[in-house]
């Protein structure tokens, strides 16, 4: 979608992309995008995405993409997850595994994952996207949604050093103070969070 189009739209609905956000993307990279408590999310972070200049992704399983609305999912962002093992016998691979062999068949690619693993309230983040950047040798992109400011970009890049804890904490230090849509379904992971955070 073109850059100019994506703010249009994002100033018609009252918000606006942050001009510091970090264009440090690299063509490749994990995008996690939190707080996420509502349905607006997705569309507001592609839109968000779009406006700089970066074609936002979403995995969804393979078969997914036929016809007759493949078509349209890709339109959105779907980019098909192929796990089935290629040996009779052999072990489906992991999801982990699969995205992460997506960045080696793509000269540019940034997918989202969903951290939280829902909607609803979780004190425990999904680690996966953390994994998958790791083994794809790829930077975190920290996308973000303020609701009360309306304000969207990326604010921070983490390039996963395999320490989790220290990275994780990162993190959490960076959502601390984003406010979400819906506050009440929100929370940073409590394994994470440093003793003085409030």
């Amino acid at each position: 979608m073109k850059k100019a189009l994506c703010h249009f739209i994002l100033r018609l609905w009252g918000w606006q992309i942050n001009p510091n956000s970090s264009p440090e993307l690299y063509g490749k990279c994990v995008v996690i995008a939190a707080p996420h408590t509502s349905n607006w999310d997705y569309p507001l972070a592609l839109l968000s995405m779009g406006g700089l200049g970066v074609k936002l992704r979403y995995t969804i399983k393979k078969q997914w993409l036929r016809p007759p609305f493949g078509w349209f999912i890709r339109l959105l962002g779907g980019i098909g997850v192929e796990r089935t093992p290629q040996e009779k016998g052999a072990n489906a691979t992991s999801l982990v595994d699969a995205i992460a062999g997506l960045f080696d068949e793509h000269e540019q690619l940034c997918v989202i994952v969903q951290a939280e693993g829902t909607r609803a309230l979780r004190t425990q983040w999904k680690t996966g996207f953390y994994y998958i950047a790791l083994k794809a040798n790829v930077p975190i992109a920290l996308g973000y949604l303020d609701y009360q400011a309306k304000v969207s970009g990326i604010g921070k890049i983490i390039h996963p050093t395999g320490d989790l804890a220290k990275d994780m904490r990162e993190i959490m230090a960076f959502y601390e103070h984003i406010p979400a849509k819906f506050p009440a379904k929100f929370a940073l992971d409590e394994r994470f969070v440093l003793t003085n955070t409030k």
